[in-house]
């Protein structure tokens, strides 16, 4: 699949409807609970900084203290982030770990280490490459920032809770899957597995699972 192509409302109503037909557990969630939400961010620091807050909390958690960030800067750049101090990203919401982590984004787009809007052009294994020499920028926050601002089709965020929980109680499984075993699962799925996320994920907030 090019590099080029993205998640649009066309290909997306093509892709759900090969998933149905390839797997009969998506075919169910989509009789269900209909058509998934098609998830987006827009690509960019801001939308990184944003998946870095959400590492390992729940998404309500974080999107506090991003909103709390939004009406700190305006817009939220490297130059306006870099700026605030420890003191200043405490009083937002930032743990310490968390603080360094955008430091050092910042830092790296400051400096010219990263250019954001590169990746775009590149791979999916090429931008996780690029993002994952930043400090605090492990493979689920590469995925999420591929499947949601990049809108690559084949994305597979195999270490996301939410996934895992889903997949977990659609396949009927006694424990949860580990992220091999998700991959294999998720092999049918190629080249749509951002696709076959949306659909979990939407299956997942339907059921509180």
């Amino acid at each position: 699949m090019a590099v080029s192509e993205i998640l649009t409302q066309d290909n997306y109503a093509h892709a759900l409807s090969v998933l149905a037909g390839r797997d009969r557990d998506l075919a169910g969630i989509l009789n269900t609970f209909g058509i998934p939400p098609l998830w987006m961010r827009e690509a960019g620091f801001a939308t990184l900084i944003q998946i870095i807050l959400e590492q390992q909390v729940s998404l309500a958690s974080a999107k506090a203290v991003f909103t709390r960030l939004q009406a700190t800067i305006s817009p939220i750049t490297p130059e306006h982030f870099f700026q605030l101090d420890e003191v200043e990203l405490k009083r937002i919401g930032f743990s310490r770990q968390k603080a360094l982590y955008g430091r050092l984004l910042a830092e790296s787009i400051l400096t010219g280490q990263l250019d954001l809007t590169t990746l775009s052009t590149m791979d999916d294994e090429d931008v996780r490459a690029v993002l994952k020499k930043i400090k605090g920028i492990g493979d689920w926050t590469v995925d999420i920032y591929l499947l949601m601002a990049l809108r690559r089709p084949d994305a597979l965020p195999k270490g996301d809770l939410g996934l895992i929980l889903a997949i977990q109680k659609v396949k009927k499984l006694e424990q949860r899957p580990t992220p091999k075993e998700i991959e294999d699962i998720a092999e049918n799925w190629r080249p749509w597995r951002a696709v076959a996320t949306r659909l979990l994920w939407h299956y997942y907030l339907s059921r509180k699972v």
